[in-house]
């Protein structure tokens, strides 16, 4: 029983990274204050080249958002009208929203009930659906969420993918840095996206993201279509683009933060395994399979209580957050889709009993401690 209010536990403390890397981070900025080249600065060229390396991949273009990170290889492939994409309806909207701004369908399929990422094993029943035949659409990739910072199933999902000749682009705006069989994330399927908003386990201090892929033509065609098409100069457009160019101040934090970013991956699962060890016996977790690692962007529950469970956490002053209450197959924005309640059961349960507690790299022992006995009562 707890009998004094913790004051001041942090959902996410960015304040006690940034307590620790200050002065990286102001060094840096000053450089860039100092060469005046605040988009696509040479920070931006050093950060890309250490995210490509870090990744094991040949190219990393860098972009305003993770957003821009989903959406500029569905503009690079053409992806329009008639096109479908299978993907998960338990994730952020953007996954799903880039397809409809193209005027593509978003496929949902629905989750593995133990890591809530795309379940491969449903795979089949979409791309045969009467949904794809009755609307002649043409299925053409599958974008994968690495969700909570848990790599998707890609051997699974690589191999139905090349027997019906679709591609793949790996979502991992969660999850820079886990692992799979080895390889780094954002090495999976053609290409990949991830976001740095701040977050997410590797954040800056606004919004960024970027874009990974070992084909050549293909990152050609990206970092033109980040600043609007250019060809030979930016008054020259040879395609439709967007301006996704990445701010050089977001370059400086986040080269900063990569120092320490696989110290604080470390913490993370430290963190992670604590609660795991001392909740497996009143609550449900992500499972994270043998085969790979998770950067922990979240750390998730399942309650058949979650509205007691949230409210008695509240009094006690530990954050809480849902990731998230309204599966995309529900939201009104994809109404025209015609899915209904029901349709997916996996999500909808998950949906219905998740949430999510304090996760960083500096949460301390003490307040650990109390969150535990915050939740087993």
């Amino acid at each position: 029983m707890i009998k004094t209010k913790r004051e001041n536990i942090q959902f996410i403390d960015l304040k006690a990274q940034q307590a620790r890397i200050r002065g990286q981070i102001e060094t840096r900025i000053r450089k860039v204050l100092d060469h005046g080249q605040y988009i696509m600065g040479p920070e931006v060229r050093e950060l890309e080249a250490q995210l490509s390396a870090y990744a094991g991949v040949k190219h990393c273009i860098t972009c305003a958002s993770g957003t821009d990170a989903l959406l500029m290889p569905l503009v690079a492939w053409g992806i329009g009208p008639g096109d479908a994409v299978i993907t998960t309806p338990f994730t952020f909207i953007s996954t799903a929203e880039v397809l409809a701004l193209l005027g593509a369908t978003p496929l949902f399929a629905d989750i593995d009930p133990l890591t809530y990422n795309l379940d491969p094993a449903q795979l089949e029943k979409v791309l045969r659906s009467g949904r794809v035949k009755k609307n002649g659409l043409k299925v053409k990739g599958i974008i994968p969420v690495d969700l909570f910072g848990q790599p998707a199933d890609y051997e699974e999902i690589e191999r139905f993918a090349r027997q019906y000749g679709l591609w793949v682009l790996e979502d991992a705006a969660q999850a820079f840095g886990a692992e799979y069989n080895g390889r780094k994330t954002c090495s999976f399927g053609d290409v990949a996206a991830t976001s740095f908003f701040p977050a997410k386990p590797l954040g800056c201090y606004g919004d960024g993201g970027a874009i990974f892929t070992n084909d050549d033509d293909l990152a050609e065609k990206l970092r033109s279509i980040r600043v609007h098409g250019q060809g030979s100069d930016k008054y020259d457009n040879v395609r439709i683009g967007i301006n996704g160019r990445f701010d050089t101040m977001q370059a400086a934090v986040l080269l900063a933060k990569l120092e320490i970013f696989d110290e604080e991956i470390a913490l993370r699962n430290r963190a992670a395994g604590r609660y795991s060890e001392q909740l497996s016996g009143k609550f449900v977790a992500p499972a994270v399979k043998e085969d790979r690692s998770s950067v922990w962007a979240q750390y998730s529950l399942l309650s058949e209580d979650r509205d007691a469970e949230l409210a008695r956490l509240k009094e006690l002053g530990i954050p809480t957050a849902i990731y998230y209450p309204k599966p995309l197959h529900l939201q009104e924005a994809f109404r025209y889709l015609g899915y209904s309640a029901g349709d997916f059961p996996v999500t909808e349960r998950c949906a219905g009993r998740i949430f999510s507690i304090p996760m960083h790299p500096y949460l301390e022992e003490a307040e650990q401690d109390y969150i535990i006995k915050g939740l087993l009562g």
